[in-house]
């Protein structure tokens, strides 16, 4: 598996992994969520009912927060056994 291969993901499931890693939500502009980390770092996660994020956009949004696949998963996996 590369480095960001990854299964698409529902914009909540990433938005829950922001709160989790003290991302806030600055402000949202129709589609949009733009969260802000204290550090610096920010990334934008889209909000379209129904659709899920495709492994590129995934990838992006990893890239922006400065998290590798390893810590994603371990992540999702705390997420998914509650």
């Amino acid at each position: 598996m590369s480095q960001y291969e990854c299964d698409p993901i529902k914009p909540k499931t990433i938005e829950k992994i922001l709160n989790r890693l003290e991302f806030e939500k600055v402000h949202q502009k129709k589609g949009h969520a733009f969260y802000r980390h204290a550090d610096g770092r920010m990334t934008t996660v889209p909000r379209q009912p129904g659709r899920e994020l495709a492994p590129p956009l995934l990838k992006e949004i990893l890239r922006d927060i400065e998290l590798d696949t390893v810590q994603f998963n371990e992540l999702l996996e705390e997420l998914r056994k509650k």
